[in-house]
């Protein structure tokens, strides 16, 4: 639906070949995690922890290790600095970090394909109209006034879409809150899309489960900015107020800023420094600045980590319903599935050489995890029967692999332990 809803924008709007509308369902292996766009060369690149170029395509064509030697070299990425930084935005690349706007690297891989194919142009231009696909139909009105393609069809079709929580973490939820943790839910999305979400994925009380919620945070700028540049807002039917000078009570809000939502969580606790621990699953807007801004635990959902165990799940058809693969039916395959093109998101070989032993690195990605991330979990689900005070390993400089749970992903494992795990 996301593929669907930027292309027919780019066709219709933008005048982009009509071939783009239609999807191979295998073409979708090329969406893989951690990806970064050079938007100037129409190059998709896959990185090292040290910035190096791992693997590479130009639009969805993979390159092979020569040319990716050819073109760039046994040395950092010219914006690996930047993006390594992970505080800026930049309009030479664009980082693919969540499944949200993930099928978007398809797309703009196919309309390199197609430029190439009409033009043979060197240096792209595409970028604009991708950002205004997204704009038309994100944009905070979308919702309300059934713009673009995408919230009228979750909205017609919720059940195709959504999936409903676990009762387990549902449980969870309520455990936390009788035990006197204050809850709390942090979205961008507008405050109209998260009704909707909450209400199908919770039920209709699902204000209950939360003490503060905050739609259209706008993060990582909630995490980033001063409470002048990014005040809250209170909400009357979904339309943003005036804004407010401080935070007093709980509640649901608007936009805002972690500064200021931390002094309301002292006044709640009573507490000089309340711990937070904040959950979510995009290194870029979630666990990169709730840690580095505001100096949070972080929790990072990662779906890569139930690896090639879902796709065996999917297959066992005397599973009851709930305990099956999530994304069943008639879809392709669930979005972790490791990528033919991309591979491993957590390692790969150097390009070029022979022996491969040696050459085995730790993505970008991978590092930016054990990083940045307290510890990294495969879903909610996975922790929510344990109990409330369980300890958990966290990563630590020692260790980039103790804060996964409840295990590291194989390939970080050294190769003997992989055989027994077999």
């Amino acid at each position: 639906l996301i593929y669907d809803s930027f292309a027919q924008y780019l066709v219709t709007e933008k005048g982009y070949d009509e071939d783009l509308l239609t999807l191979a369902p295998d073409s979708l292996d090329f969406c893989c995690k951690g990806l970064v766009l050079d938007i100037e060369e129409g190059d998709f690149l896959k990185l090292a922890e040290d910035g190096t170029v791992l693997r590479a395509s130009h639009g969805t064509k993979s390159m092979t290790s020569e040319e990716i030697l050819e073109t760039y070299g046994r040395r950092e990425w010219k914006h690996f600095n930047t993006v390594s930084g992970m505080v800026s935005r930049s309009a030479k690349y664009y980082l693919y970090d969540n499944y949200f706007d993930l099928p978007g690297a398809l797309l703009c891989a196919r309309v390199v394909d197609s430029l190439d194919q009409h033009d043979g142009q060197k240096k792209y231009d595409f970028w604009k109209d991708m950002v205004a696909a997204v704009q038309h139909n994100y944009k905070i009105t979308a919702f309300k006034e059934d713009c673009g393609m995408y919230f009228p069809e979750v909205k017609n079709h919720p059940d195709k879409y959504l999936q409903r929580c676990p009762k387990s973490v549902k449980k969870w939820l309520k455990q936390l809150k009788s035990a006197g943790k204050i809850l709390l839910l942090i979205t961008s999305s507008h405050s109209d899309y998260c009704r909707l979400l909450c209400e199908h994925i919770l039920g209709n009380d699902f204000e209950e489960y939360f003490d503060i919620v905050i739609t259209n945070a706008l993060k990582p700028g909630f995490f980033s900015h001063t409470p002048n540049q990014r005040p809250f807002r209170t909400l009357e039917n979904d339309e943003e107020q005036e804004a407010l000078l401080s935070l007093d009570k709980p509640g649901w809000y608007s936009q805002g800023n972690a500064i200021q939502l931390y002094e309301l969580l002292k006044k709640m606790t009573g507490k000089l420094d309340p711990k937070v621990v904040y959950f979510g699953d995009s290194m870029h807007s979630d666990i990169f600045p709730a840690r580095h801004y505001s100096n949070w635990e972080t929790v990072f959902i990662l779906e890569e980590l139930l690896g090639d165990e879902v796709t065996v799940s999917a297959e066992t058809e005397s599973e009851p319903l709930e305990k099956k693969g999530k994304y069943e039916g008639d879809q392709p395959k669930a979005p972790y599935f490791v990528s033919k093109q991309w591979g491993s998101f957590f390692v790969d070989r150097l390009p070029g050489l022979e022996n491969a032993e040696e050459t085995l690195v730790r993505t970008w990605s991978c590092k930016c995890i054990s990083t940045y991330s307290t510890i990294a979990i495969p879903s909610l689900e996975a922790i929510a029967d344990l109990p409330l005070d369980y300890r958990f390993t966290r990563f630590s400089n020692s260790s980039a692999t103790a804060g996964y749970y409840p295990s590291p992903p194989r390939e970080l494992l050294p190769n003997e332990e992989s055989v027994t795990m077999k």
